[in-house]
């Protein structure tokens, strides 16, 4: 008998949502984790501490730009640091609380420690070796590393040490345009450092709508951050309190020096598995260093699963928790499913940008006939009313058939709008299908019934 019916290692979003489901399921589970709370990179070095300082950060910025015009008068708030990564780390706590307060309600137990896998069937944490008839891999991801720069966490950081700077930096450099490297730039941008990102390609956050892009780079340029874009940085040279940053363009090969207080390396993320043991049970890996899995997230060693980040696919905490659930369910059983077509992703800048399916770029590149429907947001009467008028909603369809093939925003509350699409395509729907349901007046989603009827005879507010 095994000690265990399944035995997940990690508990960010992928693991705690596939212990929970096993759990859910009748499954006898177990989770372990190394660090001394739950939640993975997500709830504790990621999405849920940058989030606190995207949102306090933005505060900032409407006390200091638009509450006077509203007739909210008096001295503009000042920065208190030491407060901010206090509010940052409550909503740490609450967060991972409450994962802890659910493995109890749903009886998954937390195995404290790091884990190794010696052998299919077994999990070794610390001196202590559990048996358990399958293995989920959700061990997520770290910051990936760039030659000739050296992270201490201290001056050249990595999007872990850059959300408790000891102070607000005078002068930031961002090595990387991506999603984490611009937020982490508008956040400290708007609290009145000097940002400048340097970027090895000529356009900002690879693999998105280029028309998209476009605009996004220019608004983040309005709220005060430059660009260096085509540059490849070779190196990073520290003191005790400054930092030197040498590129070469690519244009001309020319090399050039850039002075930092702080310096950000945000240049993507790669599969974390330091001391998982995945060599010596010779599982089949990608060319990319990830788990190879089949449609039902098997790796190559029976009984053992691999999901999220160590898997292809975005690096995303919510493609993570799709497939814990679907894991779960298969490891049940059941059928468990994932649309990898119809997976989100969203930048939360404000404006927000968020995105869903195909691009322009991706559609002309497979030769499929579509269509475009856009509509701005300065069309849209609660955004003007908000200051939030910038951006607009822009919407790809088959241009025979009409059916919802991707669509890209850039505005406000973007990342809360693109999830009606995503629900309309998951079921096959038109862009008349949701032009023609009924929206709220005056609201952000109007945008998005606008976009879909400009794909047929035109918009009315534009």
């Amino acid at each position: 008998m095994s000690d265990y019916d399944v035995i997940i290692i990690g508990s960010g979003p992928g693991g705690y949502v596939a212990a929970i489901r096993c759990a859910q399921l009748g499954l006898k589970t177990a989770c372990v984790e190394g660090r001394e709370t739950l939640g993975g990179t997500c709830l504790n070095v990621g999405c849920i501490p940058s989030k606190a300082l995207l949102h306090a950060s933005h505060m900032l910025h409407e006390a200091e730009h638009n509450f006077a015009e509203m007739g909210l008068k008096g001295k503009s708030p000042s920065v208190d640091w030491p407060q901010m990564q206090k509010y940052k780390q409550s909503t740490i706590d609450t967060n991972t609380k409450g994962i802890e307060f659910l493995f109890k309600k749903n009886k998954v137990d937390w195995i404290k420690g790091w884990a190794t896998i010696p052998e299919a069937g077994r999990v070794k944490v610390g001196d202590d070796t559990h048996t358990a008839k399958n293995i989920i891999i959700a061990t997520g991801s770290e910051p990936s590393s760039l030659k000739g720069v050296e992270v201490d966490e201290k001056i050249v950081v990595s999007s872990t040490g850059a959300l408790e700077l000891g102070k607000v930096p005078k002068n930031l450099v961002v090595i990387g345009a991506g999603v984490i490297g611009l937020e982490l730039g508008s956040v400290y941008a708007r609290l009145g450092s000097e940002v400048t990102v340097v970027e090895y390609l000529d356009h900002i956050t690879p693999g998105m709508d280029a028309e998209i892009s476009k605009q996004f780079q220019k608004t983040l340029v309005k709220q005060g951050l430059k660009f260096i874009m085509g540059a490849a940085v070779q190196k990073t040279e520290t003191t005790k309190s400054k930092a030197k940053v040498t590129y070469k363009l690519r244009k001309d090969d020319s090399e050039h020096v850039i002075d930092a207080d702080t310096v950000l390396l945000s240049t993507g993320r790669r599969p974390f598995m330091d001391g998982l043991g995945v060599d010596a049970l010779d599982m089949v890996m990608t060319d990319r260093g990830q788990i190879q899995v089949n449609d039902k997230w098997q790796t190559s060693v029976k009984g053992i699963y691999a999901i999220g980040d160590v898997i292809e696919g975005p690096m995303l905490a919510h493609k993570a928790e799709d497939e814990g659930m679907a894991c779960a369910e298969q490891i049940a059983g059941k059928h468990g499913h994932v649309n990898y077509s119809v997976i989100p992703g969203v930048i939360y800048t404000h404006p927000e940008v968020a995105n869903v399916g195909e691009t322009e770029e991706t559609l002309k590149a497979s030769g499929r006939a579509y269509k475009v429907g856009k509509f701005s947001f300065m069309g849209n009467a609660r955004a003007k009313a908000n200051f939030s008028g910038d951006g607009f909603v822009k919407m790809l369809a088959d241009k025979e058939t009409d059916r919802i093939l991707g669509c890209h925003i850039i505005g406000p509350m973007a990342g809360d709008l693109i999830h009606e699409v995503c629900v309309a395509m998951e079921f096959g729907a038109s862009a008349q299908d949701l032009a023609m349901t009924c929206h709220a007046h005056p609201t952000y989603s109007e945008a998005v019934k606008e976009a879909a009827l400009a794909c047929g005879d035109g918009a009315i507010h534009m």
